[in-house]
């Protein structure tokens, strides 16, 4: 064998009694040929005494099925086992408490020979750690099967083994050095040169850290505070002259783990490793799972851990208050102008949020259009109704989003830490009711918490409950009530009003259920089947009786209202110029392109559009200009107050009068007496409905009701 290849198997041997993995040569009987002092190190310790030099004899007692492994393995050469776990009890280790746990892999490299690694997986500091010391473990026992394989071809085997262990160095993703006790450098792979930016050239056998770092700093890639920081902590290491493992920030940004390992006293090992996007990453996880995508703000799990934190300092004695908010009028925003414009909202919502809070109060997004705050070292209530009123005139002011002005509102439920709740799941119910009682008061205000809530909260459950089930069993009914044409007083139609059969209750009012149904999102299912039903009633009428069917807002918004108008029709044969639906001037709020869309769509079914309550909303005389409504119905309000004072009799009548000039037909709702009908028929005014003629009545009723009002019966 030549010199060199004589060198080089020194330095390999040099650098198997340097690693920090236990590398130990075995027979096939276990007898140990060589050993380095980091195998020593492990195995002495659980030796008998005096020392055996054979492994499986070492290992017998903790693991014996090592040999069982290594007899059944029947191919001349290969991994027996990799990574197999030894755990190594408190009697075997010199007194220490603690298991200890060894990681063995076990390469055979001909019929007599074996290599095995051992390593010290007790204390795993991460689990990237854990994974390269396997890989490590793995490539010691490939390299030395190669170097095993080519011992037998001389000096060429050998040359293809260190041409394997350069491209491992080379390929790590750590840079690794290796330093004598002079702090000169031994070996090293070319992450080093990559890591401070400098020529590989100078990554040389002699090279100091120092002159690194100078070419580094000459090169500024790396600032001398930064170079002085890790001088410094490599100076602690080697003088505490034990494993250890540092994180440097340095000035650019970067995180940078040292993980130094003394070898034999008369040199050393330095990992370096960039851990920057590794961490920016875990930050990123952290971030995403306590705060909310859409808005930024904390979510429901960094709120509760907020609010839990609120009750802990409650119990020293500092109050708080937990606001939960919930936007009125959002969905239909959403519905009509679309999930791009109601994000773009929501997030509008919480900027204004975030603006009006304290650095120490907390605002968080509990999913759709809920938020809430904590309110914090304050006194209570009375700074929580400063807050309140704040938030509802802030959240107030129009939207200017998209090429719309939007306008929402928010209702309030608040309830006091502790006086409220001492646990985070009752505060936010209590919260959450006195929200609820908010809502029910008219929406736009706030209202806190009241012992007394608990009862109306369940009584709403209840109904939400028996709602459902009404819905499954068939319980509601449709309703009819007369429309009346002025000037022959004879019944023209009929509007289909829902009714709710309660089988304990009885007769339900809309005023006390339509409201719930929208907000649990059964008004869609519910408005479908009165149209349907009304249709099916509406096509036994005599002649050319018209249908009113009310649309809700939110049935509107619904993708397939227009499928849905013309599916009733088609089912029930009704002619479509018999069905009138009526809509209120909510829809019209968003006054776009697509409301009117919709709206164009229905009309070329054939069947007309009705506007209600007409002169409650905001742009009344804009929505008769941008659409040919093919009647308006007037609201009840001004209709009570004809002949009561002035203002009412002059609105009615320009009214009645600017829809007679548009060709238009005026329905007035509400009509009680004889002496409103009168005055009615005096102007413009084409139709009317009110208890003056009936009250709403069964579908089975109909008859009677065409027989008393002068109109031919269905039998007629």
């Amino acid at each position: 064998m030549s010199a060199d290849v004589e060198s080089e198997n020194e330095e390999l041997l040099k650098f198997i009694y340097a690693c920090p993995v236990g590398v130990v040569e075995i027979t096939a009987d276990g007898t140990i040929g060589l050993i380095n002092p980091c195998a020593m190190l492990f195995l002495q310790p659980i030796a008998a005494v005096p020392w055996v030099a054979n492994l499986f004899s070492i290992l017998k007692k903790d693991a014996p099925e090592l040999q069982e492994l290594a007899n059944a393995f029947l191919a001349p050469h290969g991994v027996v086992c990799e990574n197999h776990r030894i755990s190594i009890h408190a009697g075997h280790t010199q007194g220490r408490e603690k298991v200890q746990v060894l990681a063995c892999t076990l390469v055979k490299l001909n019929e007599n020979r074996s290599i095995a690694t051992i390593a010290d997986i007790s204390i795993q500091v991460a689990q990237e750690r854990h994974l390269k010391q396997a890989e490590a473990s793995r490539q010691w026992a490939e390299a030395m099967l190669s170097v095993a394989q080519e011992r037998e071809q001389a000096g060429r085997e050998i040359g293809i083994q260190n041409t394997r262990f350069a491209a491992a160095l080379a390929n790590m993703s750590q840079a690794l050095c290796m330093f004598d006790v002079n702090g000169g450098l031994i070996v090293a792979n070319g992450r080093v040169a990559d890591m401070f930016g400098v020529n590989p050239e100078i990554i040389s056998v002699g090279a100091t850290l120092e002159f690194i770092f100078a070419q580094a700093m000459s090169r500024s890639t790396l600032l001398q505070d930064d170079a002085d920081s890790m001088s410094a902590c490599i100076q602690q290491l080697r003088a505490g002259d034990v494993p250890d493992v540092r994180v440097i920030a340095l000035a650019d940004g970067r995180l940078i783990t040292m993980n130094y390992a003394p070898v034999d006293g008369d040199s050393w090992l330095l990992t370096l490793e960039d851990i920057t996007e590794r961490k920016q990453a875990e930050a990123r996880i952290t971030h995403m799972a306590h705060h909310d995508a859409l808005t930024g703000l904390p979510n429901r799990v960094m709120f509760h851990s907020r609010l839990t934190e609120a009750v802990a300092r409650s119990r020293r004695g500092e109050s708080a208050a937990l606001l939960c908010l919930d936007l009125d009028k959002f969905k239909g925003a959403n519905d009509a102008l679309g999930h791009p414009v109601g994000d773009a909202l929501l997030q509008e919502v919480s900027k204004r949020l975030a603006l009006n809070i304290r650095e120490v109060d907390t605002v968080a997004r509990l999913g759709g259009d809920e938020f809430a705050i904590i309110q914090t070292g304050l006194d209570q209530p009375a700074n929580a109704t400063i807050l309140a009123r704040r938030v509802i005139d802030v959240l107030s002011v129009p939207y200017d989003l998209h090429g719309h002005q939007i306008t929402i509102g928010t209702s309030i439920g608040i309830a006091i830490v502790p006086a409220d709740g001492q646990n985070p799941d009752l505060l936010l119910r209590n919260a959450d009711m006195a929200l609820y009682g908010a809502k029910k008061a008219g929406r736009g205000g706030y209202c806190f918490f009241e012992p007394g809530m608990d009862a109306v909260m369940q009584a709403r459950l209840t109904l939400e409950t028996d709602l459902r089930t009404a819905f499954v069993e068939s319980q509601f009914e449709v309703y009819y009530q007369p429309l009346m044409n002025i000037k022959t007083r004879s019944v023209v139609g009929f509007e289909a009003l829902l009714r709710w059969n309660h089988p304990k209750r009885g007769l339900v009012p809309p005023s006390e259920f339509i409201s719930l149904a929208e907000e649990i999102g059964l008004i869609t299912p519910l408005g479908i089947w009165v149209l349907q039903q009304a249709c099916r009633d509406a096509v036994e009428w005599p002649g050319d009786m018209k249908l009113a069917v009310n649309v809700s807002v939110i049935q509107f918004g619904s993708r397939t209202l227009i499928a849905d108008v013309a599916a009733a029709l088609a089912t029930s044969g009704l002619p479509p110029g018999r069905l009138e639906l009526e809509i209120t001037e909510t829809v019209m709020l968003a006054d776009t392109d697509a409301v009117f869309e919709i709206l164009y769509q229905l009309r070329a079914l054939g069947v007309g559009i009705s506007m209600d309550d007409f002169g409650t909303g905001y742009s009344s005389l804009n929505y008769l200009r941008r659409f040919p409504f093919s009647k308006v119905k007037i609201d009840r309000s001004f209709i009570a107050g004809l002949g009561v004072g002035a203002h009412c009799d002059a609105i009615v009548t320009a009214v009645t009068d600017l829809c007679e000039t548009l060709g238009m037909v005026t329905l007035a709702e509400g009509v009680e007496t004889e002496g409103q009908l009168e005055q009615l028929r005096t102007g413009n005014c084409g139709e009317a409905q009110g208890y003056l003629f009936s009250r709403p009545r069964p579908a089975s009723e109909v008859t009677a009701m065409c027989t008393r009002l002068q109109r031919p019966s269905l039998n007629g």
